[in-house]
């Protein structure tokens, strides 16, 4: 039962978070996500690819036959993200994704919740 509740609370924060972003792709970037953005050799047009692929992903979780693929998606995105930072040399946030590379990997090992 707790096993289900803590992968309930993560499914929830991990399609929160997908959702976000993807949406938040959309928007007009701030002086400092354009200087992030920029430093990770990334354009506008790329951020909404991004945008379209972190929505979808985060259907994707919600669904039980493609929990997995969801996940593995999103680990994929972020250590694809990991890996722009450290070609830019931006270290600081490669730590600060280290936690968010964790969770779906937590989730896969965790199962779908309420999946009999």
């Amino acid at each position: 039962m707790i096993k289900n509740i803590i992968s309930l609370a993560l499914l929830l924060a991990s399609a929160g978070l997908n959702f976000k972003h993807g949406l938040d792709a959309f928007k007009t970037p701030t002086l400092e996500q354009q200087k992030m953005i920029s430093q990770l050799g990334l354009n506008e047009s790329g951020m909404k690819y991004i945008g379209i692929f972190s929505i979808l992903i985060a259907v994707l979780q919600l669904i039980p036959k493609t929990f997995f693929l969801g996940n593995l998606l999103n680990a994929f995105v972020i250590i694809t993200i990991m890996a722009f930072a450290i070609k830019a040399e931006n270290y600081r946030m490669v730590l600060i994704e280290i936690p968010f590379l964790i969770m779906p990997l937590v989730m896969i090992w965790l199962k779908y919740p309420f999946k009999s």
